[in-house]
């Protein structure tokens, strides 16, 4: 998919339409957009990331306007008290306005924020999802070193982690994150290319292994929870390439101590570009950064949505150098998204491919499967 600023300047018209007083966003004016889409071109007054800066904490965990877009996203495997499977996602984005506004009031703002929020229920095998949008004027949404929220959901740093609270009517999350070793730098230090180009890349860190407690609801009934979770935060501007259409991101929690994080960035053919990458985390907490000939994915059985669209859910996932030989399959297919935007995000087993012995659990993300032409056959 060719990535077009034009897209972004119509979901942003949208929105701002609809932030004038209404609560839930006109579904027909805005469509369906990819993840992608909006991280293509932007104007020349936001800054590019071209090298290697250094990080600050706590510092860095706060919103950076300067750049076009971030984000802020959870995603966890989480156990009941009687060993049923449950799977969670939130996510803040934010999106800066293309032109800053002259005006200065408390009126005023400077990006439209979007808040995914996700139950993947594995008891009944039913996924949940909410939307919501805010602008930062008014302090409606908004990301602090101490604080990110969009309305009231809300996650707020606590003395060795997070606390995230959000309901969204039908279901809710009351989840604790505590850090369970060092956030790693992605790419180099950081530095996370996507693109040949200037500024085809984006800060990126990972908190890769978040002990997490707390409870769910689903309806009326809460049930306590507890398992692993993965915080990504990325910014920047004009970050991917538009030679590149979409990408298949893994984040697997290995029964072994070790996490990896691998995400293949697909060409218009669909096949992996040059700048797909990832991490290795060691059990210590040492970090290896991976290349894209370090590790291959392959695709091994799709799912149809009910619009004709057709999505890679089961993947086999090797690293020859480091004796990693996964296969990722889904608890169940049907957890898409189908709200603003549509990508595939839903929680995975990890087995051995030859004895299916378990091996680890983790999250995928699917982003660009929508935008292609749907098949029936």
């Amino acid at each position: 998919m060719k990535l077009d600023l034009a897209v972004l300047t119509l979901l942003a018209a949208a929105l701002v339409s609809w932030l004038v007083g209404q609560t839930r966003p006109p579904q027909h004016a805005i469509g369906t957009i990819g993840l992608a889409t909006v991280l293509g071109d932007a104007p020349e007054h936001f800054r590019r990331v071209t090298g290697p800066e250094p990080l600050v904490f706590p510092d860095d965990h706060g919103a950076h306007p300067d750049y076009r877009s971030e984000w802020w996203y959870f995603t966890g495997n989480l156990d009941d008290d009687q060993g049923q499977r449950m799977g969670f996602q939130f996510t803040l984005f934010r999106f800066a306005l293309n032109q800053p506004q002259g005006a200065r009031s408390a009126w005023a703002s400077e990006g439209l924020w979007m808040a995914h929020l996700a139950l993947s229920d594995g008891r009944s095998q039913s996924f949940f999802q909410a939307e919501r949008f805010a602008r930062d004027g008014l302090a409606l949404a908004g990301a602090t070193a101490e604080r990110w929220w969009l309305r009231d959901w809300m996650v707020e740093a606590t003395e060795d982690g997070w606390h995230l609270y959000a309901d969204a009517g039908d279901f809710a999350l009351d989840l604790h994150f505590r850090l369970s070793r060092a956030l790693v730098l992605q790419g180099d230090a950081g530095y996370s290319r996507k693109g040949p180009e200037a500024g085809n890349a984006s800060r990126y860190y990972s908190a890769t292994r978040l002990a997490s407690s707390g409870r769910v609801r689903v309806g009326d009934a809460w049930v306590s929870v507890s398992g692993l979770a993965w915080l990504d935060r990325e910014w920047g501007s004009n970050q991917l390439s538009d030679t590149l259409s979409g990408w298949d991101w893994f984040a697997l929690h290995l029964d072994d101590g070790r996490d990896l994080m691998v995400y293949r960035l697909r060409d218009h053919e669909g096949q992996a570009s040059e700048w797909s990458a990832g991490a290795l985390v060691d059990s210590d907490g040492t970090a290896q950064i991976l290349r894209a000939d370090d590790f291959v994915t392959e695709a091994i059985d799709w799912w149809r949505d009910p619009d004709g669209h057709r999505w890679p859910l089961s993947w086999r996932v090797q690293l020859p150098d480091h004796g990693l030989d996964l296969l990722v399959e889904p608890i169940f297919e049907d957890q898409l998204w189908t709200r603003s935007v549509r990508y595939w995000e839903g929680m995975m087993d990890v087995t051995d491919p030859a004895s299916r012995a378990p091996l680890g659990r983790g999250y995928l993300e699917l982003s660009g499967y929508a935008e292609s032409s749907p098949s029936r056959h």
